[in-house]
């Protein structure tokens, strides 16, 4: 007999708005109730990443941290699902954007934006309490500054990437699966990682990489870690194609750097550097490192008579145009300069203007 409205057994109003998830048999009353005490932090809040916030909050999660250095432009919102023009219009950095829609789309989930570079030196203050880290990131380095930290403290994370209409997505937990390290020991060189700029990236592709990072997250949390999948899944959206890589052998018969010899390079700082170039941006971001607080009054009067129009900001980011350059600085004194691609140019122009 079909179970109708009436009949619904949840009287718990906390849980109700839940009911069609809770239906799921492998979800059930207990598992929608261990996802509401879940802890996790999201890593990046872009593509992947909005879609993952957007689709777990709806789920549910207890609690979500979001951590992002970035600002949103015009052509995020074509797969950004977060986000839209008036926040562009606001200058709302990504973070902040993001926990403003998501606190309005259910307001019994604490969200906590984190307005920051992911680095060696705040990514374990970053992750305590954390239970599960989600990778909404676009770069290598950052992927294995999270991967060796979720095997130092043993804490599960979920990997995933996207271009084109390709992607990957992949559960670690460590000492169990291989972790990232075990399938990729080095970063691709840069004339065989395509980039946004050069391959493009299509919406429905992140949202089906995205989809996949979250059903694993949903099995993690609700404890259900026998279910989660324990291949490399390699999608390609345009041909409809799947693949699930069995990639266990990488580890039960590898000499990992990481899980199996115990060497945390990217948490040591070992391949930190102070620049970054952004992923499909023209754009580098310079991080001038330590406890930097900006005061945006006394930078916009320095940087006025050498714009090229008025200075402006709010308590998140000032923007500013100098030398034909787009600049963003954040109150932590990093900035995102747009209009290069090369570190050594984009370090001059910080240091010519801001100080070294």
């Amino acid at each position: 007999m079909s179970r109708t409205e009436g009949d619904w057994p949840i009287r718990d109003p906390a849980l109700a708005r839940y009911s069609r998830q809770v239906l799921y048999e492998k979800v059930g009353v207990e598992g929608q109730r261990r996802l509401s005490d879940s802890r996790v932090i999201l890593f990046g809040c872009g593509a992947l990443g909005t879609v993952l916030a957007n689709t777990l909050v709806r789920a549910g999660v207890g609690f979500m941290r979001i951590c992002d250095r970035d600002f949103i432009e015009r052509d995020n919102l074509q797969r950004q699902v977060l986000f839209d023009e008036d926040d562009i219009a606001a200058g709302l950095p990504k973070a902040e954007a993001a926990a403003a829609k998501l606190r309005r789309i259910n307001s019994s989930v604490t969200i906590e934006p984190f307005v920051i570079d992911i680095n060696p030196t705040n990514i374990e203050r970053l992750a305590g309490g954390a239970e599960l880290f989600l990778d909404g990131t676009d770069n290598f380095e950052t992927r294995f500054l999270i991967n060796d930290l979720a095997v130092k403290t043993r804490r599960p994370w979920i990997y995933g990437a996207v271009i084109g209409a390709t992607g990957l997505c992949m559960t670690v937990v460590p000492h169990d699966t291989p972790c990232l390290r075990c399938v990729f020991e080095d970063a691709p060189p840069p004339e065989l990682n395509p980039t946004c700029d050069t391959a493009g990236i299509l919406g429905p592709a992140v949202n089906l990489v995205a989809g996949l990072q979250a059903i694993e997250a949903v099995k993690l949390l609700i404890g259900r870690k026998d279910d989660i999948n324990r291949h490399l899944v390699h999608i390609d959206a345009w041909s409809g194609r799947l693949v699930n890589m069995n990639v266990q052998s990488a580890y039960d018969n590898g000499n990992c750097p990481c899980c199996k010899r115990g060497e945390f390079h990217y948490l040591d700082g070992k391949f930190a550097g102070s620049t970054t170039t952004l992923c499909g941006r023209d754009a580098v971001q310079v991080n001038p490192g330590g406890e930097t607080r900006i005061d945006f009054v006394a930078i916009a009067s320095k940087l006025q008579p050498v714009a090229a129009h008025p200075v402006s900001h709010n308590r998140f980011m000032l923007k500013a145009d100098v030398e034909g350059y787009e600049w963003t600085l954040f109150p932590d004194g990093r900035a995102i300069i747009k209009g290069t691609h090369d570190p050594d140019k984009a370090r001059t122009l910080y240091a010519r203007y801001l100080g070294a």
